[in-house]
């Protein structure tokens, strides 16, 4: 409940009382004043179903019952009911439109949600000229009324079509919320609200829980009926608000009230073995507190987890926070982005594009059209953030749209909205315009098998940015052996591929347009079992030129190729070092030794016993390519592995 409300709540039960005790109600009606005492006990017990009822019957007895109109506009307001709540509210304000001077207040936040911006303008600027108004309620008023302003100077839509509901297949008269689409764009997992008893109860929270669903893409490209994801994913308990992986493997989700959990709702993951999602696990400290986690969004390379709170340390209400994973695989404390982002109102549902910095949430802090409305920010180069802009109709409406995620081709957006038309609160996806499109990504399929056999190996993938050495993503192939992976565009990427018994497989490309999520770069990678004499090109050692001083970008590769050497503990291994053919043979051969002895260097820093480790230098003398080309000269330019005793791995 908003502070306003809560306030609301509290006059308006004043106002009953002080009607009750003087005995000045707006009727002469017993008939009428009877179903309005029902109604007020009903409501009262939070018993909405029988209350309505009874509240009906008073008014149809009497069409200038104040407090009956009062008490129906305040119920539909609890229940999300605007357009009956501004019908209630306006029938009590022409009757007496100063008994009850926050009753202005409720009518403008009513016809707010409605989307009558101009009436609503006009009655919160009269009830802010009324004297004695608290100052929270005043400010309250002061921000619907922004709104008011802001809604009626919007610029003209940048959209062309108007969202569209995906249909029964999805939606039910249940409500559907958190959209999450898989890279391959071939699964939308949602969330449902699954009730276990109908009406407005007094104990209606209790009487739902929340599941999460599965829809697959058929070949006809329309969403397949959706099925409950099942056990151990879904419990008797709530479970939602999923982060998918871009390549569908992992997910972190909400779960309240496990006996697990830290506080109320916590932050959990999951894996996907390729037939069915493990049980949740809870990711502790410091992410989850006493207090309330949720809605998380996982960064593309797994190192940058978003998530909502209402620990203390944030702007107010719900604030998104971020936290970062360090190379030990423990998250780290998390950080508020501050006030370009945060407000003293709730900021929930981020999502962090397949680009590693676009980020959309929803917010109901800022000058919006009504309730939430969706939000886009970019991070810049110093993780600073850019000013939120409102995406605008029709994605935002008076109603409560969250939960935006977009597919990783950039051009399509989901989301969830309680809008009129719906059947309560729906899924909804629209197609964006290229102007608001983010920074396109790329799209990568692989198959790693073992090279004697071709059967598929389960295996650990790694992608670096070259440009500066960040990991990008690190992950497990799916039983089959596969993976699928969106990189963003032109950069070039340096690729690790290891396995338990194999050597380690190294690759560099530069990834440019083209490759999109139906037509990826397809690649099969072929790993060697460890065997004496068998070697390993490492593409990604890199040293400036004429230097033998190791780059930051080769830092990657020699944390895989220093993990080789720690799981399979007694292998030997020769570093070679290769040069092209610049320069006299003396001063290559020179050159190709110094650069072997860096990497055996780097490794024995690294604790590795340094009787495991030969250098060589072979200078010019062992070409891969001609030196007659720049790319030729390239593959050239290396690091070669070669086992000399074959170990025995753990």
């Amino acid at each position: 409940m908003s502070t306003g409300r809560k306030i609301l709540t509290l006059m308006f039960l004043v106002l009953i009382h002080c009607s009750v005790t003087g005995q000045n109600f707006h009727t002469r009606s017993n008939r009428a004043l009877k179903y309005y005492d029902l109604g007020k006990r009903d409501y009262d017990l939070l018993y909405y179903d029988r209350a309505e009822t009874n509240l009906l019957h008073a008014v149809k007895e009497d069409d200038k019952f104040y407090e009956a109109h009062l008490i129906l506009g305040q119920l539909y307001s609890d229940t999300g009911n605007w357009e009956k709540a501004v019908t209630h509210y306006r029938a009590a304000v022409a009757t007496d439109s100063l008994f009850f001077v926050p009753a202005l207040y409720s009518l403008g936040r009513a016809e707010l949600r409605t989307g009558r911006y101009y009436d609503a303008l006009l009655h919160l600027d009269a009830f802010l000229k009324q004297p004695g108004i608290s100052s929270r309620l005043r400010g309250e008023a002061e921000k619907m009324l922004a709104s008011c302003r802001f809604a009626l100077s919007f610029p003209e839509s940048l959209f062309q079509t108007e969202p569209v509901n995906v249909g029964d297949s999805v939606n039910t008269v249940l409500d559907e919320y958190w959209p999450s689409v898989t890279g391959d764009g071939q699964q939308l997992i949602f969330t449902r609200e699954v009730r276990r008893a109908t009406g407005y109860g007094k104990d209606y929270n209790r009487d739902r829980q929340e599941d999460f669903y599965i829809s697959r893409l058929t070949a006809d490209g329309y969403w397949g009926t959706a099925r409950n994801a099942g056990a151990p994913l879904n419990t008797a308990g709530n479970e939602g608000a999923q982060s998918i992986s871009s390549d569908g493997r992992y997910m972190y989700f909400t779960a309240c009230d496990r006996n697990d959990g830290q506080g109320r709702c916590d932050i959990y993951f999951s894996s996907y073995d390729g037939n069915r999602w493990s049980p949740g696990i809870n990711i502790g400290p410091p992410v989850n507190t006493t207090y309330w986690e949720s809605q998380p969004s996982i960064s593309p390379n797994g190192r940058m987890l978003f998530f909502v709170s209402n620990r203390p340390g944030g702007m107010g209400g719900m604030d998104i926070w971020y936290s970062l994973r360090g190379s030990d695989g423990k998250w780290g404390k998390p950080v508020n982005p501050g006030k370009v982002i945060n407000t003293a109102g709730d900021e929930i549902s981020p999502f962090i594009y397949f680009n590693g910095k676009t980020l959309y949430f929803s917010s109901n802090g800022r000058e919006s059209f009504g309730g939430h409305d969706i939000y886009v920010t970019t991070m810049n180069r110093d993780s600073t953030w850019t000013v939120p802009e409102n995406l605008g109709p029709p994605v935002n409406t008076p109603a409560d749209e969250t939960g935006l995620v977009i597919e990783s081709s950039g051009r399509r957006a989901y989301f969830s909205s309680d809008r009129e038309k719906g059947k309560g609160k729906d899924i909804y996806y629209l197609d964006l315009p290229q102007r608001i499109q983010p920074e396109q990504v790329l799209y990568f399929q692989g198959t790693v098998i073992d090279k004697a056999s071709g059967q598929p190996i389960v295996a650990k993938y790694e992608l670096s940015d070259l440009t500066n050495g960040v990991n990008v993503i690190t992950s497990l192939t799916d039983n089959r052996g596969g993976f699928f992976v969106c990189l963003p565009q032109g950069s070039s990427y340096g690729m690790n591929v290891t396995a338990d018994g194999y050597m380690i497989y190294s690759e560099n490309f530069n990834f440019v347009e083209g490759y999109t999520s139906a037509e990826p770069y397809r690649k099969t990678i072929a790993l060697n079992r460890i065997r004496e004499g068998e070697f390993m090109r490492m593409y990604n050692v890199f040293y400036d030129t004429d230097s033998w001083e190791l780059l930051e970008s080769s830092r990657p590769e020699l944390e895989q190729l220093l993990e080789f050497l720690q799981v399979n503990h007694t292998v030997v291994i020769e570093i070679g070092g290769h040069t092209d053919s610049d320069g006299s043979d003396e001063y290559n051969q020179r050159l190709s030794e110094r650069r072997a002895n860096s990497v055996r260097e780097f490794l024995i820093k690294r604790g590795i016993d340094g009787k495991r480790i030969f250098s060589h230098g072979y200078g010019e003398t062992h070409p891969v390519a001609d030196n007659l080309t720049p790319a030729g000269k390239r593959l050239n330019r290396r690091t070669e592995i070669t086992i000399l005793s074959e170990g025995v791995t753990r």
